[in-house]
């Protein structure tokens, strides 16, 4: 399968990590914004072809999908483009930073009929995958989730340390994984409550850097969410699942239960790169001529939350 990546930062580079673990996929194809740092990364992970003119990738023969790893910004314009170019795509997280534009995608895919799927890797991490078993099994009923979202981002930084061309943001990106996450493994289904707060707006970026966010879904489960891009301590997003029959902490595709004893999840899927799992699913959805898990559709619930939430924090 030929395919094309957009955006060459750091989820670019997991992408394509995670792509040299998949058999039978050829990435003929990277746009990115800069020339320079676009031509650097094609001949870094030897993709014949590099432009800054997404046009220009659609066009290259025997090209079937796109993964677009751009900036949040322009997600909607160039998934659309992709889409009525008759190319699937898998559009990083978040698709989008407005429910209109989350909106439209979901219209335009059902439009053209191509696979639209989303990269909400918490989906396929090994670690909430077991748990979601659980749940689907009728062994664990979520009480609480806790979970804690922090980084050190005072300036315009990507997760590799590079400057960023575009501002990051608490609610539309980092909020949006444990939203969409809290969703499904509580049932699905919009929330019956739903609350948030946020802090000053940084004087330069203009966006807040401290948020707490509150859910409770139809089964009576509640989410207590806490975002900072001001901690300067351990990063990331740390998950606690408080449940009817034990509690469990989850760190990106490790878990452990609330002793901070270690669980086996290596026999979840058949890898331990959440990435990797995304991307699988992705490939395999085109092949198979299906919808892929964490489609466009089926995340567009997660997306009209952070609407709710975001008028709350602007009025």
């Amino acid at each position: 399968m030929k395919i094309a990546v957009t955006g060459n930062g750091a989820f670019g580079t997991q992408h394509m990590r995670a792509i040299q673990n998949i058999p039978d996929i050829e990435v003929i194809s990277v746009t990115g914004g800069r020339p320079a740092g676009t031509e650097e990364f094609a001949r870094t992970w030897k993709i014949p072809h590099w432009t800054s003119d997404l046009a220009e990738t659609l066009q290259q023969p025997g090209l079937e999908a796109v993964i677009i790893t751009s900036p949040t910004q322009i997600h909607v314009a160039q998934a659309e483009m992709v889409m009525r170019a008759g190319k699937h795509v898998l559009i990083e997280i978040p698709i989008a930073d407005s429910v209109a534009g989350s909106e439209r995608l979901v219209a335009v895919q059902k439009e053209t009929g191509v696979v639209g799927m989303a990269g909400h890797v918490r989906r396929f991490n090994p670690s909430h995958q077991w748990v979601h078993h659980k749940i689907e099994a009728g062994e664990l009923h979520v009480q609480q989730m806790d979970v804690q979202t922090y980084f050190f981002r005072r300036q315009n930084m990507n997760a590799a340390g590079q400057p960023r061309s575009w501002t990051d943001h608490l609610l539309w990106h980092h909020a949006c994984h444990t939203v969409d996450l809290f969703m499904h493994q509580t049932g699905g289904g919009l929330p019956v409550a739903a609350n948030a707060i946020q802090g000053p707006l940084h004087p330069e970026l203009g966006i807040a850097m401290d948020m707490s966010i509150q859910l409770k879904a139809r089964s009576g489960a509640i989410l207590t969410l806490s975002l900072s891009f001001n901690n300067n301590g351990p990063f990331g997003s740390f998950f606690r699942y408080i449940c009817d029959n034990g509690t469990y902490k989850a760190l990106y595709d490790d878990l452990v239960d609330g002793n901070d004893k270690p669980i086996d999840v290596s026999h979840v899927d058949v890898s331990m790169n959440g990435i990797e799992l995304e991307d699988r699913e992705f490939f395999a959805a085109i092949r198979e001529r299906r919808a892929p898990k964490s489609s466009l559709a089926d995340v567009l619930p997660a997306m009209q939350t952070l609407g709710k939430l975001e008028a709350q924090l602007t009025r």
